[in-house]
């Protein structure tokens, strides 16, 4: 199927295509390139898009430049996953995986640079981003545009940044 089309009783079918993705730059951003289409767990996809675009651009840019993506990534985001919610009748819909991208960007740029630390920030924000402990499911649960599917990434961010730190400051952590 080539778009989300209106079925028989008039409610829209919620999966889309390559094709499908490839008309409209908001799609594009809110379904990472396509690696929301992925499946199964398309968030994982969506993360270990992440993370080559970390290595292979994003985390080759001064912090400066970082901290300017991060800013601009979370707002278009919010924006794209919006739009593409609405279009989809789905407000947060499980291929948009922008939310993950820039969520682990976030705990990327605050993560030592080794693989194994990389790794283990990865594992980190996939289990708090799939558990959603408190208070990442209440946003989940309650904030349904474009800024609440951002928003709890953001905060499953914060969690596993936070234990990174945790791990750090007790040497537990292999650098």
């Amino acid at each position: 199927m080539s778009s989300p089309q209106p079925e028989s009783g008039g409610a829209r079918t919620l999966e889309p295509s390559f094709a499908w993705l490839w008309h409209e730059p908001a799609r594009v951003v809110a379904f990472g390139f396509g690696s929301g289409l992925l499946r199964p767990a398309p968030g994982t996809w969506g993360t270990l898009a992440a993370w080559v675009l970390w290595v292979l651009v994003v985390g080759r840019l001064p912090d400066a430049a970082v901290a300017a993506v991060l800013v601009l990534a979370f707002a278009y985001g919010c924006w794209c996953c919006h739009r593409v919610g609405k279009e989809l009748g789905a407000p947060d819909h499980s291929g948009m995986v922008w939310d993950e991208i820039t969520a682990f960007w976030l705990v990327l740029w605050l993560t030592p640079g080794s693989w194994g630390a990389q790794l283990t920030a990865f594992i980190l924000f996939r289990a708090f981003d799939i558990v959603k402990p408190p208070p990442i499911g209440f946003f989940d649960r309650h904030f349904k545009n474009g800024f609440g599917v951002m928003w709890d990434d953001i905060v499953a961010a914060a969690y596993a940044l936070l234990v990174m730190a945790i791990l750090v400051r007790l040497e537990l952590l292999l650098l």
